[in-house]
């Protein structure tokens, strides 16, 4: 119950709906964001918000909300997963097979089977010449697999044998498939990735994917980078790796260096905000440009919660989201996207926001420019 991708328009990446979650299951709100450069996003609205009771209503399952709009009705048409907590109702029909239908004029209901392949979940699919291309993965619950595709010519089929499309054994970089988009002609595979554990600390990744005939391949990367105007992609530059118990970093308050076992060098520096007003300053932060990047932050948040932290960069506050790692000995991820000025002065300090304890901090992972 969805269209092909093709290749065409940019404007589709620029807007994105997602799914907002505040505990371990159950809908929140699906979120529209927007943004031309697909790095710095800004929220824009509340598309479908937390109902009373019903479908939408507490202790229910909303995942993975696409919108289609119908230029016959001039109405956007969103489609969901709906389930009970337990996912128990398959109102999808999960486990009848991946089923393409034919929809309505008005995009509202089903009026016939088109095709149904095999038993897999998650699909995306794209059209590439003349060629159609589905995406999707084994129903192993949250945990993730070495995705697949299969091809054909007619939506009637015959569709092919599945291929995996990412390195064999690496669970396809522990995601799974949500979306395949052309960004320009930059075709991106988005994927969920899943915290079985935690699922509001779930996040995305988002890989540049090729095509040629029949086939399709993707490799994995820490970051890269898409200029989506000109419709090009080019690997990100080299980086530079600070390690937050660096000697030539300040630690001031409550701050400390703890023991980490998953950390780099076995260490990272905790007790961070609070009521120590514990800080850690890296002084010289270098940049072979004045330019704005995107700074990855190694960090453990050991809670079930996200921690926030006031991070400045040469100054300028800026608030961010920690979300919980797996435990506090195995680092997690966050980023963030600032100005920095070319040379090796700029001063990135972590300490309190709103009183509260930052995440433990790890490392700085930037680029040289």
């Amino acid at each position: 119950m969805f269209k092909p991708m093709e290749e065409k328009s940019p404007k589709l990446a620029q807007r994105t709906i997602g799914l907002g979650r505040t505990s371990f299951l159950g809908a929140h709100s699906n979120r529209s964001t927007a943004i031309p450069d697909l790095v710095q996003w800004t929220f824009v609205n509340e598309l479908l918000t937390l109902q009373p009771d019903g479908d939408l209503g507490p202790n229910r399952v909303v995942e993975r909300p696409h919108i289609i709009y119908n230029s016959q009705t001039s109405t956007y048409v969103m489609w969901m997963h709906i389930d009970s907590s337990d996912y128990q109702e398959a109102k999808a029909g999960r486990s009848n097979g991946l089923r393409i239908d034919k929809l309505s004029p008005d995009y509202l209901t089903v009026e016939s089977t088109v095709h149904i392949l095999d038993d897999y979940e998650s699909p995306a699919m794209y059209k590439s010449n003349g060629i159609y291309f589905m995406f999707g993965s084994s129903m192993t619950g949250w945990n993730a697999n070495d995705n697949v595709y299969s091809t054909a010519t007619s939506l009637s089929g015959p569709w092919s044998g599945w291929n995996k499309f990412a390195a064999p054994g690496s669970n396809t970089y522990y995601s799974q498939t949500t979306a395949v988009v052309s960004i320009n002609g930059v075709l991106m595979y988005m994927g969920d990735r899943w915290e079985p554990n935690n699922l509001m600390s779930s996040t995305y990744i988002w890989l540049p994917l090729t095509i040629s005939g029949t086939s399709a391949t993707m490799d994995n990367r820490n970051s890269w980078i898409i200029n989506p105007s000109a419709g090009t992609w080019s690997p990100a530059p080299a980086e530079t790796v600070t390690e937050a118990e660096a000697k030539t970093n300040t630690l001031t308050g409550s701050a400390i260096i703890v023991s980490c076992s998953g950390c780099s060098g076995y260490q990272a520096v905790g007790w961070l905000g609070g009521s120590g007003n514990g800080a850690l300053k890296f002084p010289s932060i270098a940049s072979s440009a004045s330019t704005t990047t995107t700074i990855r932050i190694q960090q453990e948040n050991g809670d079930t919660e996200q921690r926030y932290g006031n991070v400045t960069v040469n100054g300028v506050s800026n608030i961010v989201a920690f979300l919980p790692s797996r435990d506090g000995n195995t680092p997690g991820t966050s980023v963030l996207t600032v100005p920095l000025k070319k040379g090796s002065a700029n001063v990135i300090k972590f300490e309190a926001y709103n009183g509260g304890y930052v995440a433990d901090i790890d490392q700085l992972i930037v680029p040289s420019s």
